[in-house]
């Protein structure tokens, strides 16, 4: 999760927006890079625009952002070892379960500028 105004996309391309489903059944606005279709992150229909969930292995270092939780791992392949003591999940989770308190102070200020 980053606040819009802290993105900056740096191609002279826009990306692609193409409205996709959500588990929540709200929706989602999934920006892809124009040129080989991978999703670069997701607008959901809570958040508007306010903010984008950025795909980790799109930004320039992904090490600065490591995964807190493991969600929707009920698709998750037999292989696949989970053994890092963060949470699993086998659908989505509740935010107030995982998210740090600095995460849940930044939601609670991007809130205030949603529309009603």
């Amino acid at each position: 999760m980053i606040e819009t105004k802290f993105v900056e996309v740096i191609s002279s391309e826009q990306p692609l927006v193409v409205p996709s489903p959500s588990e929540s059944g709200g929706g989602q606005k999934m920006h892809r890079c124009p040129t080989c279709q991978f999703g670069v992150w997701s607008n959901y229909g809570d958040d508007g625009d306010i903010v984008r969930w950025v795909r980790v292995g799109t930004l320039d270092d992904p090490s600065k952002a490591p995964p807190n939780v493991h969600i929707f791992t009920s698709t998750k392949q037999p292989w696949v070892k989970l053994d890092d003591n963060l949470p699993i999940k086998e659908e989505s989770y509740r935010r107030e379960e995982v998210w740090s308190k600095a995460s849940l102070e930044r939601r609670e200020e991007y809130v205030k500028d949603l529309p009603s």
